[in-house]
C-alpha cells in the first residue's frame, strides 16, 4: 500500500467497507463471543481513514511520518483488525483467530502484540487523554505535520475522565488532534438517552471550547470531507459527531441495542451475510 493511502473512488471504498463488514461477522460468529452492532456501524469510518485519511505504512507499522489512531471503544476492534488486514498489515487469514487463546487479535487492542495497534483500550473513557497526551507530545517534538485521531463511542462519554480530557484538549489548542464520536445512540443497558441521555452532544462539545461538525458517520466522503475540513482549524481541536447505524448493513441488527455485545449464532451470520453480500437483496449472488 506504501505510506500514502491509495486513491480509490467512492464505490470502491463502499465494497471494501462491506467487505470489512463480512470478515466482522465472520469472525464474531467463529469466536462465538464479541460485539456485533458498532463495528458493524463503524466499517465505514474506519475504511475511510486506513484508505484515503490516514498517514501511514502497513510495510512499516512504527514510521516516524506517520498519523496516529487511538481506539478509545476497544470492544470495537474486531472492525481495526479487519480493515488493517484488508490495508495489508497482516493476512487476512489471521481474522479468524479473534478472541482465541494466544491470538494476537484479542477481543480488546493490545498495543504489544500487534504491529500497527497505538494503544491497549479496554476500560471505556480512556482514549481521548491517551491521545492528548500523544497530541502533544508532537507537538513538543515539533512534528504537528503528524495529526492524532481518536475514534470514541457516544456511551463511553457517560465517563467523567473524557471531559477531562476534553478541557485539556482545549485549553491546549490542541489542533492536531480529531476525535471522532461514534454516535450510534446505544449502549450495553439500553438507548443512550435512556441510559444517560447525552443531547445536546455537539453543544456540549462547543461549549468545552472544541470546533464540532456533524456528520452520516456511514457516508464515507462524508468522512473523508470532514477530516479534511479538521485540518483547516486552527487553534482548537475538532470533534466530529459521526451519526451512525448500529448493526448497519443486517437488517435485523440494526438500531437493536441488545447486539451491542452479543455476536451472532451460525444461523443468523448466514442470514447476514447474504443480506451483506446481496446489499439487502439489491443484487443477485450466485452464494444465495
Amino acid at each position: 500500500m506504501g505510506k500514502v493511502p491509495r486513491q480509490l473512488k467512492t464505490a470502491e471504498l463502499e465494497k471494501i467497507a462491506n467487505d470489512i463488514r463480512m470478515d466482522v461477522i465472520k469472525m464474531l460468529e467463529h469466536a462465538g463471543s464479541g460485539h456485533s452492532a458498532g463495528p458493524l456501524g463503524l466499517a465505514d469510518i474506519f475504511t475511510a481513514l486506513y484508505f484515503k485519511i490516514l498517514k501511514h505504512d502497513p510495510g512499516n507499522p512504527d514510521w516516524d511520518e506517520r498519523d496516529i489512531l487511538v481506539l478509545s471503544s476497544g470492544h470495537c476492534v474486531p472492525v481495526r483488525y479487519a480493515t488493517m488486514a484488508h490495508a495489508g498489515y497482516f493476512d487476512k487469514k489471521e481474522l479468524i483467530s479473534l478472541r482465541q487463546f494466544g491470538t494476537r487479535l484479542q477481543g480488546h487492542p493490545e498495543r504489544l502484540r500487534l504491529p500497527g495497534m497505538e494503544t491497549t483500550s479496554g476500560p471505556l473513557g480512556s482514549g481521548l487523554s491517551q491521545a492528548c497526551g500523544m497530541a502533544l507530545g508532537l507537538r513538543m517534538n515539533k512534528a504537528q505535520h503528524r495529526w492524532v485521531y481518536v475514534v470514541m463511542s457516544d456511551g463511553e462519554l457517560d465517563e467523567g475522565n473524557s471531559w477531562e480530557a476534553a478541557m485539556l484538549a482545549s485549553k491546549y489548542k490542541l489542533n492536531n488532534l480529531v476525535a471522532i464520536i461514534d454516535r450510534n445512540n446505544i449502549q450495553i443497558e439500553g438507548p443512550t438517552e435512556i441510559v444517560m441521555p447525552l443531547e445536546d452532544l455537539s453543544a456540549k462539545w462547543e461549549s468545552f471550547g472544541w470546533h464540532v461538525l456533524e456528520i452520516d458517520g456511514n457516508d464515507i466522503e462524508a468522512v473523508i470531507d470532514a477530516c479534511a475540513m479538521a485540518k483547516a482549524i486552527v487553534e482548537r481541536p475538532v470533534a466530529i459527531v459521526a451519526h451512525t447505524i448500529p448493526g448497519k448493513g443486517v437488517d435485523f441488527m440494526e438500531y437493536d441495542f441488545h447486539w451491542h455485545g452479543a455476536p451472532p449464532n451460525h444461523e443468523q451470520a448466514v442470514k447476514a451475510l447474504k443480506e451483506l453480500r446481496t446489499l439487502g437483496g439489491k443484487i443477485r449472488s450466485e452464494h444465495q
